[in-house]
């Protein structure tokens, strides 16, 4: 992972997302939309005019081929690439389809909704029209098989299966993004744990992980104190994604550093490995299953522990493509190694929110309140703030 200049200045310059192009976008994330997660048709379909022909409900790849060839060639190209400058008369340049990078990484809803409204949808520029009242659902659906023909590889996970993230359950999805994370104890006395996290994606199916904690807490009667806590690292490698099936599983490695002042309460003075696994289903009517489960393993002196997590949640939109309302429930276990050790256990309710147009900012907030043992944890509070740094600057997108 980078820090935090190199979260502002991506270091590839690469096309920007298919709604930010001028014409003829990739119509291909609709059918995905519409026959899987329950997109209104509705929305999508426009009424012939009288003696034009309806497209078939089954459309072929040779139908979509013919659909993209008339309607998107002439700017995206026969072979997906898009156009040069001087072919189409703007300076903007055009995704090349052909990236699997570029094109995997959106789930199909954000397609949809450019497609649909046009490029202020997603507040990207205006020359991109709206084409909800110029293509049926069907030859949408066409459209859709095509495109994704343009990526040649199968090892690059759909972004339909980036579901969302919960505040403590770690997602299967490689990320590109930077989380500000803020917990606050809600009794005791008194202690804010701040964790500054920036993910960076490597090809297809690998992520590397930087997190930094900093921790500000009621030292007795002499006030606050603050200071860095454990730097971790990890490293996540996807085994296996099938968009049918709605599935993605992963496995991660991440090492924490003893960076903080243990005496002072800001670290736990030990090396600590953490094996685990992530995995992630999407389930019917836009809710989600997650799973994450592993071992905490310090270097010597503290004990081992086990830790299970799940999270589900349902994900509700405010019209047809605007802001995104995901209420979440977490139910987080640990269990230490030694003998006679309880199983303690937390439920976290959460809601996470999108914030900007474009929806690659967004916020969480949610209680994390101790179902046993409470005796020896803390309620907490718990914020975030998430910049999908891939999809534009904090400053766009709104």
């Amino acid at each position: 992972m980078q820090v935090a200049n190199r979260v502002m200045n991506p270091p590839r310059e690469r096309p920007q997302l298919p709604m930010r192009t001028k014409a003829c976008l990739p119509f291909a994330a609709v059918a995905f939309v519409a026959l899987l997660w329950g997109l209104p048709r509705n929305l999508l379909h426009a009424t012939p005019a009288p003696g034009e022909a309806q497209a078939q409900p089954s459309q072929t790849d040779k139908t979509g081929r013919e659909l993209y060839d008339a309607a998107c060639a002439a700017c995206h190209a026969v072979d997906g690439r898009g156009a040069t400058r001087t072919m189409v008369g703007f300076e903007t340049p055009l995704p090349d389809f052909t990236d699997c990078s570029f094109g995997t990484r959106e789930p199909d809803a954000d397609w949809a909704a450019v497609i649909h409204d046009g490029g202020p949808a997603r507040a990207f520029a205006e020359i991109m029209p709206a084409f909800g009242e110029a293509l049926s659902a069907e030859q949408i659906l066409g459209l859709v098989d095509y495109l994704r023909t343009f990526c040649r590889s199968a090892a690059w996970p759909r972004g339909d299966l980036n579901l969302p993230r919960p505040l403590v359950t770690e997602k299967a999805f490689p990320e590109d993004e930077a989380v500000w994370t803020t917990a606050v104890a809600a009794e005791g006395r008194g202690a804010v744990e701040n964790t500054f996290v920036y993910e960076h994606r490597i090809g297809a199916r690998n992520h590397v992980e930087l997190s930094v904690p900093f921790v500000v807490q009621r030292s007795g009667g002499s006030g606050w104190s603050g200071g860095i806590g454990d730097i971790a690292f990890d490293f996540k490698r996807v085994l296996y994604h099938d968009l049918d099936r709605g599935s993605i599983f992963s496995v991660v490695g991440e090492v924490s550093l003893p960076s903080g002042n243990k005496a002072r309460g800001f670290g736990k003075g030990v090396t600590v490995f953490e094996p685990f696994v992530a995995f992630g289903q999407i389930l019917p009517k836009d809710s989600f299953l997650q799973f994450q489960g592993g071992f905490e393993l310090p270097a010597h002196d503290l004990e081992k522990e086990a830790f299970f997590r799940f999270a589900g949640g349902k994900t509700f939109v405010q019209g047809s493509f605007g802001r995104s309302w995901t209420p979440m429930m977490e139910l987080l276990g640990a269990r230490e190694f030694a003998t006679g050790a309880q199983t303690a256990w937390d439920l976290l309710p959460q809601v996470q929110i999108t914030l900007s147009k474009r929806q690659h900012i967004m916020m969480n907030v949610g209680a994390r309140v101790p179902v046993n043992n409470s005796g020896q944890r803390n309620t907490q509070i718990l914020f975030y703030l998430l910049w999908d740094w891939f999809d534009g600057g904090l400053l766009d997108g709104w």
